[in-house]
């Protein structure tokens, strides 16, 4: 199909539209974006980098799962345009699977594995990481390259570095990047390594989660440098930290403020657990005792408890949780433990058994986390050094977070 003679007007339009949103942030919502950013965002043309991605249905289908509708400039040319400069994420890829997009179909569930983040939260990170125009960055999860674009507009081709995992994603990016006129260096490559061969960085900023902060990314950055990078784990617990690197190979910084979250880079993914009856299965010879803190304290659709999640899963970082018929599970699968909360009268009924007591666990952290006053994110420090990985706070106990390897 040949696209509108008039494409260029219209996506000028809307690009406008959407970069005049952009920089009317509510001083309520966190520090502006940085202009130039907003001024890069004016001149990179979104739509070239998702010729195709899918947008979630009004209804989920018969058996629950989201109905995910494909979009392309074919299917739908206005929607598809609007889309594209929208403050939205554009799913690309689900299950690491790709879709050929003169050939669509439509997508009942399935896990998504490569987007084009929502421009304000791209925006958002490139301005939080402290970038300044004479910077070399390395990018951790090129997608679809409209966050590489970004960067190539600002500082320069020359000067940044974009890495993908995926072969499939990172030829369709560096088409798009290509194809508008920015040459980075591109190398398909995973994440948690970095990339060596460019090395010494002044800044890496990560478009993926990690369950810490990998040692080859703290290596490849210059003395006085900065990472920027969101942090999770296998409950979903979600923050990002901007890390400054020292000389002596240390780093330290503050956790960000912000219930932001991103895709697990594949190597970080939590691994499967199998059937949640089979752990459990020995525990209905256990008795039960009342929970002191009810699951909802870290599963509540609330910005306290996503932060909580968070902290609650560094105390227990290798369980992962899971509600069946109502009873939540939290399994850990490296050291065979398991616990269950089921709602009885009035009260969760907790039993657990194994070597750690993952919900005992939790609950002294939250009963900590709330004598000290339920401390938001910025009052905690990520600090990096020969005692591993440690999140600091005056007034709660410090948690250690898994090896960044």
């Amino acid at each position: 199909m040949t696209l509108p003679a008039d494409l260029d007007n219209d996506a000028g339009a809307l690009r406008a539209a959407m970069v005049k949103g952009l920089s009317e942030v509510d001083p309520d919502a966190g520090l502006p974006v940085h202009p130039a950013w907003l001024a890069a965002a004016e001149k990179v043309p979104r739509h070239a980098f998702v010729p195709g991605f899918y947008l979630p249905s009004d209804e989920p289908d018969a058996h629950g799962p989201t109905v995910w509708e494909p979009v392309t400039s074919k299917s739908d040319y206005g929607r598809w345009l609007a889309a594209s400069y929208s403050d939205t994420t554009l799913i690309t890829q689900f299950d690491g699977e790709e879709t050929d997009w003169r050939q669509p179909a439509v997508r009942h569930g399935g896990a998504p594995t490569s987007s084009s983040t929502l421009p304000s939260l791209v925006l958002r990170m490139w301005s939080d990481a402290d970038v300044a125009e004479e910077h070399t960055v390395l990018e951790i999860g090129t997608g679809t390259g409209y966050s590489t674009a970004l960067a190539c507009e600002r500082l320069g081709s020359s000067h940044v570095t974009s890495v993908e995992v995926d072969a499939v994603r990172l030829e369709a990016a560096a088409d798009a990047l290509y194809g508008c006129g920015y040459t980075p260096t591109l190398g398909r490559a995973d994440g948690s390594y970095g990339y060596w061969p460019e090395a010494w960085f002044d800044r890496i900023v990560a478009a993926c989660s990690f369950r810490s902060a990998p040692s080859a990314l703290l290596s490849q950055t210059r003395p006085g440098g900065k990472l920027l990078l969101p942090l999770s784990g296998w409950l979903y617990g979600n923050a990002r930290v901007l890390l400054t690197v020292a000389g002596d190979g240390t780093a330290e910084g503050p956790l960000l403020p912000g219930t932001i979250s991103f895709m697990p880079a594949r190597t970080h993914a939590a691994p499967a657990y199998g059937n949640p009856a089979d752990w459990a299965a020995g525990l209905h010879e256990v008795r039960p005792r009342s929970a002191r803190h009810a699951p909802e304290r870290i599963t509540a659709a609330t910005e306290e408890a996503f932060h909580l999640r968070f902290l609650a899963q560094s105390a227990v970082p290798d369980a992962q949780m899971v509600t069946v018929g109502g009873v939540l599970h939290l399994i850990d699968v490296v050291s065979g433990a398991v616990a269950t909360l089921t709602p009885e009268d009035g009260y969760w009924g907790v039993r657990e058994s194994g070597p750690v007591k993952l919900w005992s666990r939790i609950e002294d952290f939250v009963d900590a986390f709330d004598a000290a006053g339920r401390p938001g994110p910025e009052t905690y420090t990520l600090r990096v050094d020969g005692d591993g990985q440690r999140l600091l706070h005056t007034q709660v106990p410090q948690l250690r977070l898994p090896s960044g390897d």
